[in-house]
């Protein structure tokens, strides 16, 4: 392929939300909210108000604007309006607790927040030894979905505290967003924090773009007319991407809802808003499956994904037995592929045409993949044979410059162009790539190597267990495989007998070493904030990590 390049001025702000007007779509609907509807114009009105209330109360280039907003339309004309300004823009969950807020205002150094009350008032009560350096903290409503977004927060506005929606009221916009070189930064995107705090990847103006173009654009396929619904949440870069800039990149209109997101109520927006494109996660997906079938029992009809073009799934394997159950019952596609912080966004998956169940697909064009031995020093050492194991490579034009105030790790980590991404990973003779975990998480048992995630398929391919996940424990000095079990509705009762038919289920199907030794059978699998298992939570409670 002919690989995008960019003018050397190039805002976000102008590529994905102004060239829209430019393009004669100023009528057409960008986000709807409930009952809610929003222009392009009006999200651009909006967004310049926002560029102009930041240069008016003193927040300068390159200075950082911590977004702290659930699922709602200011979270867009906030993005956007900051991009235009030249800030640089980091992202926090409102649902996270008070420390974590806190830490993440010390350490994006920003200069500006805008949150709602609760993350406000929270950030009042720390006071200076959080906000020393804050200009401004401007608050909004923490909207449900259908209610005014714009309505007043009702902050006493004192010390850097204003509410938004006066404050934009009177702000000035200005004539056009600032100049910004297309390799300064504009986003600074979290690491899901797995060890210690997360930590932020610096990423440029230029990063956003060239993925759009060559992921959003030329392999999945967003396209004009696209209406869009997303499970993880926008501060999370999967869903930054999915569900707020590749709609605008191509005219399309971003479903937003600020609840939490729940088989009921995904199914609701997506029947709602007829989306055409869900993003979504593993462990949703087989949640969605569980919902339909009971509301078909109930007599109900189940889930409707007449308007769904595809879905999108990353941030954990999707385990090829569930996407057979998906593509069964609803046949519609799932685009299953995978990303990081690192390089913003997708770098390889499944997609229209070529969908391999059990495989995150082929590399998307543009990007350059390397299965490299542990122990490889550079992108340039021996590549692993065909069907061998070994970590992942990736060479693109959206890596990150490094991770801010960690210089030890963005060495370990960011080589040049290359990325080493630490996911161990096999590659077929016909370039399709399988996921084999984590380096980091593999387990020694009996002096043989164990990937959680092989022994977490072949649980889930058991005609009782929804989900599985799979961490070691340590016993007598010993570490043994320990799985977390979810049943199916309808599957027979938790109990011992069960558990030892699915360990001999695993002993059949993997090497005899691999079953694991301890099931605990749960309700459901802790998530953190990016969607996934939290496997640092499991190992927690089991008090024997």
């Amino acid at each position: 392929m002919t690989e995008p390049t960019f003018p050397e001025d190039a805002n976000l702000a102008q590529y994905y939300l102004f060239d829209r007007e430019a393009e004669g779509l100023s009528d057409h609907p960008a986000i709807l909210f409930g009952d809610r509807r929003y222009t392009y114009a009006e999200v651009a009105e909006r967004s310049r108000r926002f560029a102009g209330l930041l240069h008016a109360s003193g927040v300068r280039r390159g200075e950082r604007v911590l977004v702290v907003l659930p699922d709602m339309p200011t979270f867009a004309w906030v993005f956007f309006g900051a991009l235009a300004r030249g800030s640089v823009i980091a992202m926090g969950n409102p649902e996270a607790p008070a420390s974590s807020i806190e830490y993440l205002v010390r350490y994006t150094r920003a200069t500006a927040v805008v949150t709602v009350p609760k993350v406000a008032a929270a950030l009042a009560e720390a006071g200076d030894r959080v906000l020393g350096e804050v200009v401004r903290v401007w608050v909004c409503p923490e909207a449900a979905t259908g209610d005014d977004p714009e309505a007043p927060s009702g902050v006493a506005e004192t010390g850097p505290f204003r509410d938004l929606a006066a404050a934009l009221a009177s702000a000035s916009p200005p004539s056009a967003p600032i100049a910004i070189h297309r390799d300064e930064p504009a986003i600074w995107l979290f690491t899901s924090g797995s060890t210690g705090e997360p930590k932020a990847n610096v990423h440029t103006h230029r990063d956003f773009m060239w993925n759009t173009e060559i992921y959003a654009k030329a392999t999945v396929g967003y396209r004009k007319g696209d209406v869009t619904v997303s499970v993880p949440r926008l501060f999370f870069g999967y869903a930054t991407g999915t569900n707020l800039m590749f709609p605008f990149a191509v005219g399309g209109t971003a479903g937003l809802f600020s609840e939490r997101p729940t088989p009921e109520s995904i199914s609701r927006a997506i029947t709602r808003y007829r989306a055409t494109v869900v993003t979504n996660v593993p462990t949703m997906l087989g949640k969605l499956l569980e919902h339909d079938e009971a509301e078909r029992a109930a007599g109900r009809p189940g889930l409707d994904l007449t308007s769904v073009r595809f879905s999108l799934s990353a941030g954990e394997a999707l385990p090829e037995p569930l996407l057979v159950r998906w593509l069964e019952r609803f046949r519609s596609d799932v685009y299953d592929g995978i990303g990081s912080a690192e390089m913003f966004h997708i770098y390889a998956s499944n997609r229209p045409g070529d969908v391999k169940p059990g495989s995150l697909g082929k590399v998307v064009a543009g990007y350059e993949l390397r299965i490299l031995p542990e122990d490889a020093e550079g992108a340039g050492a021996a590549p692993c044979a065909p069907g061998e194991i070994g970590v992942m490579w990736v060479k693109g034009d959206s890596v990150s410059q490094g991770y801010r105030l960690v210089s030890d790790k963005s060495i370990r980590t960011i080589h040049g162009h290359w990325c080493r991404t630490g996911d161990l990973f096999r590659i077929d003779e016909a370039g399709y790539l399988y996921f084999a975990g984590r380096a980091d998480e593999l387990l020694k048992v009996g002096g043989q190597w164990v990937a959680p995630v092989e022994v977490e398929e072949c649980l889930m391919r058991h005609a009782a267990v929804q989900l599985a996940a799979v961490i070691g424990v340590e016993e007598d000095g010993l570490v043994k495989t320990k799985a977390f079990v979810v049943l199916r509705a309808g599957a027979p009762a938790a109990s011992e007998a069960l558990g030892k038919e699915l360990q001999d289920f695993v002993r059949e199907r993997l090497a005899k070493y691999k079953y694991p030794r301890v099931v605990e059978f749960v309700a459901d699998l802790p998530k953190n904030d990016r969607g996934k298992v939290d496997k640092k939570a499991l190992r927690a409670q089991t008090g024997k990590a």
